[in-house]
């Protein structure tokens, strides 16, 4: 079955807060094909099957950090005039026992292979980390004399620069 949203659509609605990747209940119903409303009425009516760990209401303060980040200042059509739900990955798979059309399941299944991407990605990442230190430090007496080349290229110049223009 072909993807019915790109990945990278997905991706870009996958942000970080209170330390957790979430996705606001604004962008999951657009992505669901419902309003924001109706989402929000079937989250409610399933209150119990979304504990503070899947699920949780931005406060007002990070309400204020989130608009303070977009250019627009029409909020209402972006879903912000209240403080949306914010769903982590296990709330956006429950999600999918209280949105039962196809199009959910369809872009539900789509949205939990992007949150497993992105962890994958950052395990990858990681490794590769661990890797490059643990060759640094068996490495570094042999590559002392690099280090200390690319240490002196990103040094600051303490002595002023001589201004290039006209003056008038």
């Amino acid at each position: 079955m072909p993807d019915v949203i790109p990945a990278e659509r997905i991706e870009n609605k996958i942000y970080l807060m209170r330390g957790k990747k979430v996705m606001l209940d604004y962008d999951l119903a657009i992505l669901y094909g419902v309003v924001t409303k109706t989402l929000k009425q079937s989250v409610n009516r399933n209150i119990e099957r979304f504990p503070a760990d899947f699920m949780f209401e931005m406060t007002v303060q990070e309400m204020e950090n989130w608009r303070s980040q977009f250019v627009t200042s029409n909020f209402a059509r972006m879903g912000l005039r209240r403080p949306p739900y914010v769903f982590t990955e296990q709330g956006v798979a429950m999600l999918s026992s209280v949105l039962k059309s196809k199009q959910a399941i369809a872009v539900n299944i789509q949205i939990i292979r992007t949150f497993t991407k992105l962890r994958e990605m950052v395990a990858d990442n990681q490794s590769l980390r661990l890797k490059l230190e643990a060759l640094e430090k068996h490495y570094d007496e042999q590559f002392r004399v690099v280090f200390d080349a690319i240490r002196r290229l990103l040094a600051t110049d303490d002595e002023p620069k001589p201004e290039i223009g006209f003056k008038g």
